[in-house]
């Protein structure tokens, strides 16, 4: 049984030693403020804008500050994903190219991801403890996600923002 275990580690050692000359995936390091990042298409006060890069911008823009274990297999992969999961949801680099609609439904989710506390993710700040929000973090974001939402309403169509129900 020893030898069987053994064999077992060694087996896995040496996949996961392969593993690290299996192909590094194209690193999300473009320039997080573009034209059409949130920062240069809405106001975005200096203080709302630190919080965003500290606890969001690592997965929702297009530059991310990696850590050193991002260099191993499969560590990298699951990194990888990860990242483009959280682009695919919201990307505060292309922000500014959403739909005014697709952008007032984003804000809406922000505030009810950081209310509820799902966002930034637990498995985030596990490792980087000052991504977690305190709670007048929480409200300042809140409340300029929300202001910046009744700033569209009061240029734009209600119904122009709004998904229309069927």
């Amino acid at each position: 049984m020893k030898k069987f275990l053994k064999t077992i580690v060694i087996a896995v050692i040496i996949i996961l030693l392969l593993a690290q000359f299996y192909p590094k995936y194209n690193y999300n390091n473009g320039d997080a403020l573009i034209p059409a990042s949130i920062e240069t298409s809405h106001k975005v006060p200096a203080e709302v804008a630190a919080i965003l890069k500290t606890s969001c911008y690592d997965c929702h823009s297009n530059h991310t500050e990696y850590p050193w274990y991002a260099n191993i297999q499969p560590i990298s992969k699951w990194l990888t994903n990860h990242i483009d999961e959280g682009k695919g949801e919201l990307n505060f680099s292309e922000f500014g190219s959403y739909s005014l609609r697709r952008q007032y439904h984003k804000l809406e989710e922000i505030a009810e991801q950081i209310e509820e506390n799902e966002m930034p993710l637990s498995s985030y700040t596990l490792i980087h403890s000052d991504a977690s929000l305190s709670e007048t973090q929480k409200k300042t974001l809140t409340s300029w996600v929300n202001n910046l939402r009744d700033s569209f309403k009061m240029v734009y169509p209600v119904d122009s923002l709004q998904r229309k129900r069927s």
